[in-house]
């Protein structure tokens, strides 16, 4: 697997996302990242449901450990990848945002709206996004590592039909303490 502690990142947008995911890309490898691009060149870009296809199969396949979308809103390409296996992707459109989806929430996909974030603020999205894993930068609030790390392993195992046929409630749930939030926390 091309890990991100190894610099390696997979990339991929249509045409409304493609010229973000350019200037993204360019400020990637700059800072000394290998960026496997899906989508290289504008000829004849596919939809973006199929890039998010494509991408996420990467992660499933467990080529990838994290990688990048962009489309207008970042939306529909999220949900085509997280219809991969092992895709968890989010939609981000601020660095906090970014920086939670990959330490709190374990994602291994960014999806990016090009409508909606600038070239900037899209590559600090990247950057906070795959310098950061799970449990990364909360270690001061007591329990927060368990319990997101629960939420994450719930959503991974997740079987709806169980789920279901369980009454729609998940089976043997896990528990963590979470403790009082930190003294002046903002988000």
């Amino acid at each position: 697997m091309k890990t991100t502690g190894e610099k390696h990142v997979v990339v991929g947008a249509d045409f409304a996302g493609f010229r973000l995911k350019e200037g993204v890309k360019r400020h990637l490898e700059e800072r000394g990242w290998t960026v496997t691009d899906l989508t290289p060149t504008d000829d004849d870009l596919p939809m973006y449901h199929r890039v998010g296809f494509l991408v996420g199969s990467r992660i499933s396949e467990r080529e990838f450990e994290k990688g990048v979308i962009f489309c207008g809103s970042g939306m529909g390409i999220h949900i085509a990848a997280s219809k991969c296996p092992h895709v968890h992707a989010a939609v981000c459109e601020s660095v906090p945002t970014a920086l939670r989806a990959a330490t709190a929430n374990n994602a291994n996909v960014l999806a990016i709206g090009a409508f909606f974030t600038a070239p900037r603020l899209a590559s600090a999205m990247a950057d906070a996004f795959l310098e950061h894993t799970l449990g990364d930068g909360y270690e001061s609030w007591e329990g927060f590592h368990e319990y997101h790390k629960i939420g994450y392993i719930e959503c991974e195992n997740f079987d709806y039909e169980t789920f279901k046929a369980n009454g729609f409630r998940v089976v043997d749930p896990q528990e963590a303490d979470l403790g009082p939030e930190p003294f002046g926390l903002a988000y």
